[in-house]
């Protein structure tokens, strides 16, 4: 277990220290090409965002595109482990079918969204910058199906573990919409709480941390690495996004990192039942979803809008509260959710 552990930490210091020093440049490219943030116009209902541009107007033109970077760190690194198999005949590389194919496939399948949205968000060619929402749907609604039908049909799946509730309940065909929906909603929720420098990374990385841990437990290291690698490299971008950011992901990103949540906690709560854990650990996700969802609903059916402007941390920003109060105080919430949730699927685990 000691080899095992020095090499997740020597991989996930190698993956900060090589993003640490690659970001500098890679910024100075991005403003080379102009390759800016632009700030969103319209609402997903199709108003004027006037009170959004009002709030975040100074972020315009701050390079995007950073989770590139992330991307070609987890590539270098993965094709390493590869190259170090070959070369000293070691037992194993990062790429496995047991541990890793899922959540190489789940990081990586975006990359063409990515591209497309990122280009089409620099040149402003839509009205609506990158990709408009419906064509983000549709392909949200492919890769949520695909992890549905991964789970259901390659793995004969359909349960949820809802210890300590209940054990292994059978769902039979509602295991498939369950997981649809639910992979779907979660992955909006993680897109609309952002926009606050730190804000949505830090809830993230911390959520992650905890998968880590558990992984770590469940003796599932190449898994375990491949979360180290992204979350210190992720590290590494949030040096240079402290407000005032130097450099932005862009929407997208939020598509792939639940992905790789996602089929982590769907492969862990099939062992632990981490399901209701998890969904408390989620809990300012789930108020920032369902603002929007109340203030969505409301325009739609009485024309009139339930907050000044959603989600809730934009609300809370609107309403005079400083964008470091923000952030230090939902992670400050993020952390105690995160302990809680931890302890209770560490208990689990013992009994």
């Amino acid at each position: 277990m000691l080899l095992k552990l020095n090499a997740i930490i020597i991989y996930s210091l190698v993956a900060f220290f090589l993003s640490l020093m690659l970001y500098p440049l890679y910024i100075n490219l991005l403003r080379k090409l102009k390759a800016g943030k632009q700030i969103r116009e319209d609402t997903v209902t199709g108003e004027d965002a006037s009170i959004f541009k009002a709030l975040h107007q100074h972020k315009a033109w701050t390079p995007t595109m950073g989770w590139w970077l992330i991307l070609f760190v987890v590539l270098a690194l993965v094709w390493l482990s590869i190259l170090i198999q070959k070369m000293w005949r070691t037992n194993h590389s990062l790429l496995a079918r047991q541990e890793t194919y899922i959540l190489l496939f789940a990081f990586f399948s975006m990359w063409i969204l990515w591209l497309i949205d990122d280009y089409l968000n620099i040149k402003w060619s839509w009205r609506v910058k990158g990709l408009t929402a419906k064509i983000k749907f549709v392909w949200m609604f492919g890769f949520s199906a695909f992890i549905t039908y991964w789970f259901y049909v390659k793995l004969g799946i359909d349960f949820f573990n809802l210890r300590p509730l209940a054990g292994e309940v059978d769902f039979g065909i509602f295991y498939v919409i369950i997981t649809f929906f639910l992979t779907v909603w979660i992955v909006n929720a993680i897109n609309i709480t952002d926009w606050l420098d730190w804000l949505v990374w830090w809830l993230m990385l911390i959520i992650l941390m905890v998968l880590w841990i558990i992984t770590f437990i469940s003796q599932w290291y190449l898994a375990t690495t491949i979360i180290g690698i992204v979350l210190w490299s992720t590290l590494a971008f949030l040096w240079f996004n402290i407000n005032p950011a130097h450099i932005f992901m862009w929407d997208s990103w939020a598509l792939w990192y639940w992905w790789l949540i996602a089929a982590l906690v769907y492969l862990l709560n099939i062992r632990f039942g981490i399901m209701i854990p998890f969904i408390l650990m989620f809990g300012l996700f789930w108020l920032e979803i369902g603002s929007s969802f109340f203030q969505i609903m409301r325009k739609k059916i009485f024309k009139r809008k339930l907050f000044t402007v959603a989600p809730f941390h934009h609300a809370l920003e609107h309403a005079g509260k400083a964008e470091h109060t923000i952030v230090m105080k939902m992670r400050v919430i993020q952390w105690i959710l995160a302990i809680v949730a931890l302890m209770w699927i560490l208990y689990q685990i013992q009994i």
